[in-house]
């Protein structure tokens, strides 16, 4: 592989690990505001029902 090769696969892993972090803590996050703050059970959260019931508050 040469250098410029070995950079683009450098670059592509630094862009999937902050995606995975981003995606981890949106889910974390997430389960804390509606488990803790929200007196509800953290994963109650990824029901269908639940998101169903939030995006009605914007319709």
């Amino acid at each position: 592989m040469g250098t410029s090769t070995k950079y683009v696969l450098k670059q592509l892993l630094k862009i999937i690990i902050v995606i995975a972090l981003i995606l981890g803590l949106f889910v974390a996050g997430t389960m804390i505001g509606y488990g803790v703050i929200g007196d509800g059970k953290s994963k109650d959260v990824f029901k269908e029902e639940t998101w169903t019931h939030i995006t009605d508050f914007f319709k």
